[in-house]
């Protein structure tokens, strides 16, 4: 259980943050973060602030780097909050595991990579062509920065091309993927109310069932191939 601010600060600790300086602090790389989404987590159990004797949730600069790994693979990985849960309270267990098609937690703690448009090319051993490509196919934005996503999406476009699968052929997972997010979207509708909460909740829930649609796509997809053979 955590401790209260003021035990905190009396054991010599750094001086806790209240959530307007949280938000001050998040809001410039993260600007969908608001008082309600930092309650969401606490209520989901990826973040326990400290507690005044009045009440007031107080942030730990710890506390502030672990907001700042589960929004980074929100934003970068879209993974679900309970996928994200399970691989921290794995690395609080001491063990080191790896998320399958994501960037692990540890590269989010110490600091997430951003890179501009030259820096993807170089570092994903592209091309700016390929990258050109990639942008009119739609798989990835026109402009940056850009992050792990983009860089792991451009590494699989350069291995595909390797092997004579060209960006072009490519086209229509865009297409899918709208068509994807808008059942998700009319699923989610009717839990989707003014509040903030409930649209993190909308939101967290929106992810939830994209990760299982990623179920059934590559389920398919295997069974295609094991079709073929045959």
């Amino acid at each position: 259980m955590p401790g209260t601010a003021a035990s905190t600060h009396a054991s010599g600790q750094a001086q806790l943050l209240g959530i307007g300086q949280v938000l001050a602090l998040l809001q410039p790389e993260f600007p969908e973060l608001t008082p309600s989404k930092l309650r969401f987590l606490e209520e989901q159990r990826l973040v326990s602030p400290a507690r005044t004797p009045s009440g007031y949730r107080k942030f730990s600069n710890a506390d502030v780097e672990r907001i700042t790994v589960v929004l980074s693979m929100q934003r970068d990985q879209y993974l679900p909050l309970k996928v994200i849960r399970a691989h921290l309270e794995a690395i609080d267990a001491g063990e080191t595991p790896a998320l399958p098609g994501a960037v692990s937690a540890a590269s989010f703690l110490a600091g997430a990579r951003r890179y501009g448009r030259d820096e993807l090319v170089e570092v994903a051993g592209a091309t700016r062509t390929l990258l050109d490509d990639a942008v009119s196919a739609s798989l990835l934005p026109a402009a940056g920065p850009y992050g792990e996503e983009a860089l792991t999406v451009l590494r699989a476009l350069v291995a595909l091309r390797e092997v004579g699968i060209e960006t072009r052929h490519l086209r229509g997972l865009r297409a899918a993927a709208e068509r994807e997010a808008a059942l998700v979207e009319r699923a989610i509708a009717p839990s989707r109310r003014s509040d903030p909460a409930d649209k993190a909740r909308a939101a967290e829930r929106a992810r939830e069932l994209a990760e299982q649609l990623e179920t059934v796509r590559s389920a398919v997809v295997r069974d295609a191939l094991a079709r073929l053979a045959r």
